[in-house]
């Protein structure tokens, strides 16, 4: 290029298609940001089309991979089943069907560890609504006990309300096999499932979610104080409030049981 097609390549006024690619970028940043960089193109397509932009996943494809902004990528989960007892095991009667066609009808839990510091440990126990995926009950403890699976229980029935029939889910582990979990569960009527001795994909649901939360969150905290801090706004704020999850029409799990609530009024 000669001196003066430099000059005047550079004094040219900007295209009407580069303006519009720096005015999606600063949305698609904005969605990106709101996403806590959790979000690939296609959840980042669908926020701009919420926003009524009229664009294609494949530019805001193109316009991330321009600006580097990368989904972070998932971890494998890290199984912490102690299954080596002699209490009563449960038939597995959920069967690996991971759905439901409306809340209260099927739950699963489980317990992960995360590292505090160096060396320590902490667990989280939850609790999700197989309908819409929604954390409906959690819990934080250094110790993986039945104490800690009964608080996470005891918020799922608190803000379940009405439980009659419900099936829930579990490893074989032995806090959800002790007695007062099974008692917990049969005062409220609610049915007990188990996986098969040392089969994953029979809770592959909560092994999905516990390695969304390690690759969205951290899987390890400077303290306890700062892992129950973070794990209450990763999953009260941001998880069952704000994230879009495939098996919910790629809306977030409040979302998707609010629709289902006003579809029920109206039909």
């Amino acid at each position: 290029m000669c001196a003066s097609g430099f000059y005047a390549w550079q004094t040219r006024p900007e295209s009407v298609h580069a303006r519009e690619d720096r005015r999606l970028k600063a949305l698609i940043h904005t969605a990106f940001t709101r996403s806590r960089h959790n979000y690939g193109s296609t959840r980042v397509h669908d926020d701009l089309i919420e926003w009524e932009e009229h664009v294609s996943r494949k530019r805001v494809a193109r316009l991330m991979q321009e600006d580097g902004l990368v989904a972070r990528v998932r971890r494998r989960y890290k199984h912490t089943t102690v299954s080596d007892h002699d209490q009563p095991i449960a038939e597995n009667v959920l069967a690996r069907a991971f759905t439901a066609d409306a809340p209260n009808q099927r739950c699963v839990g489980d317990t992960t560890e995360f590292v505090i510091g160096t060396s320590s440990k902490i667990y989280l126990a939850a609790i999700l609504d197989l309908f819409s995926r929604y954390v409906v009950g959690w819990a934080v403890s250094p110790s993986n006990d039945r104490h800690l699976a009964l608080k996470a229980l005891d918020m799922a029935l608190k803000r379940r309300g009405s439980t009659t029939g419900m099936l829930f889910h579990s490893d074989q582990g032995s806090p959800y096999a002790s007695e007062d979990y099974r008692d917990r569960l049969a005062a409220r009527g609610l049915v007990c499932s188990m996986s098969r001795r040392g089969n994953c994909y029979d809770n592959a649901v909560m092994e999905s979610f516990f390695s969304t939360v390690k690759s969205e969150l951290a899987d390890q905290f400077a303290s306890f104080a700062d892992a129950k801090m973070e794990l209450f706004d990763y999953v009260e704020v941001f998880y069952n409030q704000q994230r879009r999850h495939s098996s919910a029409g790629r809306i977030s799990p409040a979302a998707y049981e609010k629709r289902y609530v006003q579809m029920s009024q109206v039909a």
